[in-house]
């Protein structure tokens, strides 16, 4: 049975409207604040997680394929755990973060697979023990990393621009080894006798999307916001409530829909400052066109974005250059060397040189800072009430 073809339910419109609502609120905080802490997040995973088991029981009656979905979530909730150190809020509430507590996650971490693969499990499957050790292996030195402060040394000031640190790699690659793990254990499942069968499908699907957005977050290629939002998206509502207008895509798997539509969507931003940018005159390189625009130096504390120049003065003289694209690509996984119209507005004395520079400059070119998690929640209605639009365009097309 693919994820397609799971029968609708009301758990996913319940949960549906659960996921939505959130996307509405922290959309709104995101344009506000340029921040959605986490604990907006927990009720609507309470709920998803709550409804999605009730349904995968009502399509299988497999326990261990729910246990199975349980451990996901756990894991990754926990590896957020470890490198947020349970995630200081905007309001400085950090939350459910406790050094000593770090082993009785883990174990829970560690105990539902074992539950699911083995105990709860039909028949057991050989092939899964030296993946569950590596599993196990894996969160266990990670843990014991965290917990005996190995990875504090990753908090000190960088020695070289480019220069990272064992613990720093450690600490940012070893969630891929899990996911790793996951994808392969869910295809044995998938194919041997006794395993979960095509349902496994679903859980694959999550697996490989929610891990391919969390490395993302992790190496800041992507929002935490919006690849949290596209995470909860996937373990909340992971097959349509209904059929859309448009038709199911092949494999149902609503988040990838979602993901579609906003890129989709999203589109329609970058057109527009190209064109805003064509008629008022603006000169620039022409990826900048559709990504940026400049505004004033002695103003660009109001506005939001991320700096696109390099500036330089010498003897009194300004010189400046766009950011080249792999140059950004490279600070924004190093997570610094960016400036922020957020930061030179929180923190002035801190770029009290960078903010004399942009008044001296006359005007600076900023990208356009519209928060993607609003294509997100189009995304999600849109696939919710139409479907894939892209599928739909293919099916259009080749005329199936």
């Amino acid at each position: 049975m693919c994820t397609g073809s799971m029968e609708p339910f009301y758990p996913m419109m319940i949960s549906a409207i659960a996921v939505a609502i959130t996307l509405v609120c922290a959309s709104y905080l995101d344009i506000r604040d340029r921040r959605v802490p986490f604990i907006y997040w927990l009720p609507m995973l309470a709920a998803g997680v709550c409804c999605t088991c009730l349904l995968l029981w009502q399509t299988t009656g497999d326990a261990s394929f729910v246990a199975g979905y349980l451990s996901l979530i756990a894991s990754f909730l926990y590896a957020d755990y470890l490198d947020n150190r349970g995630r200081t809020d905007s309001y400085g509430l950090t939350l459910y973060y406790r050094k000593d507590a770090i082993w009785y996650y883990l174990a829970l971490v560690l105990a539902l697979p074992v539950l699911s693969w083995f105990i709860l499990a039909r028949s057991i499957i050989m092939q899964l023990v030296p993946w569950y050790a590596m599993f196990a292996g894996i969160f266990l030195f990670v843990s014991y990393m965290e917990y005996t402060g190995r990875f504090d040394e990753t908090e000190k000031p960088k020695r070289k621009r480019r220069e990272v640190s064992v613990p720093e790699t450690i600490g940012r690659w070893y969630f891929v080894l899990i996911i790793l793990v996951y994808g392969i254990t869910t295809v044995l499942l998938l194919f041997e006798n006794g395993g979960w069968g095509e349902p496994a499908l679903l859980l694959l699907l999550s697996s490989v999307f929610c891990g391919v957005f969390y490395i993302f977050g992790r190496m800041h290629l992507f929002g935490g916001a919006d690849a949290w939002a596209l995470i909860f998206i996937a373990f909340c509502v992971p097959v349509f409530p209904f059929t859309p207008l448009l038709g199911n895509p092949p494999l149902g798997f609503l988040a990838f829909s979602v993901l579609i539509n906003a890129l989709l969507l999203n589109l329609l931003a970058p057109l527009g400052i190209f064109i805003v940018n064509l008629a008022r005159g603006n000169r620039a390189p022409l990826m900048y066109l559709f990504f940026g625009f400049p505004v004033r130096g002695d103003a660009i504390q109001k506005e939001w974005g991320f700096v696109m120049e390099d500036f330089e003065e010498r003897n009194g003289t300004l010189s400046r250059k766009f950011i080249g694209f792999w140059d950004a690509i490279t600070r924004m996984y190093a997570g610094g060397d960016r400036v922020y119209t957020k930061d030179l507005r929180e923190q002035p004395e801190k770029y009290a040189r960078e903010l004399a520079i942009y008044r001296k400059a006359g005007t600076v070119w900023i990208s356009y800072a519209v928060p993607f998690i609003i294509p997100i929640l189009a995304g999600f209605i849109s696939a919710i009430v139409f479907g894939d639009f892209l599928f739909a365009a293919m099916t259009r097309v080749i005329g199936v």
